[in-house]
């Protein structure tokens, strides 16, 4: 029924949570007196953005059989994200993170409680029960990698990235390293290599292109993948570099009022896969529409951090529609 009824654009597949972020900035988790909860986790976050921004996304993940779970469900559904591919774990429970800020707004993972991070429920998708209907109709599947680190949702991930290759679904990484997610560190590396070779667009921050490619120049890491279509490497408000068809370019953060930085990145994601199913893949042919696309995705990513949380903050299409107009004056 859903494939007649929705024809979802985008799945977004991973984690969902919320942020607890620190109500005072500038201190330790230590030292933090009261946290206020935001919904948040990568790939719900650029979910819940296609969504606001006109597209349509759907999200599976794995969330507790608790009220933080229900609160989330909710959430998607309130915003219009499909939730037919949500799973619920009986005993694990959803995902809470804390997250310490800077005076500047910057944010920090500081530690998930007293639970060890493989004993949430997003550790638990069941590759069994992803529902493959949701596959025939996206063009496009959204990804993290922090998910790798679980065995269980490991084998969903490459489950759907099959699913991904047999319905001709284009597929987006967003890196996203976070290393306190995962248990064993030094097995990251090699787990998110065999991952990147089944990517077509590959969305990476400077310090992690330093990281897994000793490298922060977009058309070097094109070279190196091989397959790719396109390589963006995001610098906070420094901007980005890309290289998207063979076009190669720079492009300067907007100067904003920033409040919180905490989804930016997802928002920015968001911005490029709207454009690329709003207009197809030949929006980046020529090297200024390819610089227009990722223009419009800085400014999705900007107009987030005027807001706390990464969810509420995010933009309309009208909204960013006015913003590039008004720099554009």
């Amino acid at each position: 029924m859903w494939k007649a009824v929705t024809n979802l654009r985008v799945l977004c597949l991973g984690e969902i949570l919320f942020d607890l972020l620190a109500d005072q900035l500038g201190r330790s988790l230590e030292e933090v007196e009261s946290w206020t909860p935001y919904p948040g986790g990568a790939p719900a976050n650029v979910a819940c953005a296609l969504v606001k921004l006109g597209t349509s996304a759907g999200f599976v993940g794995c969330v507790g059989e608790d009220k933080p779970g229900n609160d989330l469900v909710q959430l998607l559904q309130d915003i219009g994200v499909d939730s037919t591919g949500v799973q619920r774990h009986l005993t694990a429970p959803t995902r809470q993170v804390y997250v310490v800020r800077s005076e500047k707004g910057d944010r920090e993972f500081a530690g998930f409680g007293e639970l060890d991070t493989s004993q949430f429920a997003d550790a638990f998708l069941d590759a069994s029960k992803l529902p493959e209907s949701l596959f025939e109709t996206a063009d496009f599947l959204v990804l993290g990698t922090l998910e790798l680190a679980y065995p269980q949702t490991r084998e969903a991930i490459f489950k759907a990235l099959q699913f991904a290759e047999q319905y001709d679904v284009k597929v987006l990484v967003d890196i996203n390293w976070r290393p306190m997610f995962w248990p064993d560190e030094s097995a990251a590396k090699p787990l998110v290599r065999e991952l990147l070779k089944k990517v077509d667009f590959l969305k990476i921050a400077k310090e992690e292109a330093e990281l897994f490619f000793d490298t922060t120049d977009a058309g070097a890491i094109t070279h190196r993948l091989g397959s790719v279509e396109g390589v963006l490497v995001t610098d906070g408000d420094k901007g980005c570099n890309y290289c998207l068809n063979d076009h190669e370019g720079k492009l300067s953060a907007f100067s904003m009022d920033v409040k919180d930085t905490t989804g930016a990145g997802d928002g920015f994601v968001a911005g490029f896969i709207h454009q690329l199913c709003q207009n197809g893949l030949k929006c980046l042919a020529t090297p200024e529409s390819a610089k227009n696309v990722v223009r419009y995705a800085t400014a999705v990513g900007a107009l987030t951090t005027l807001k706390p949380g990464a969810i509420a903050a995010q933009p309309t299409l009208s909204e960013v529609e006015a913003f590039l107009k008004k720099i554009g004056e």
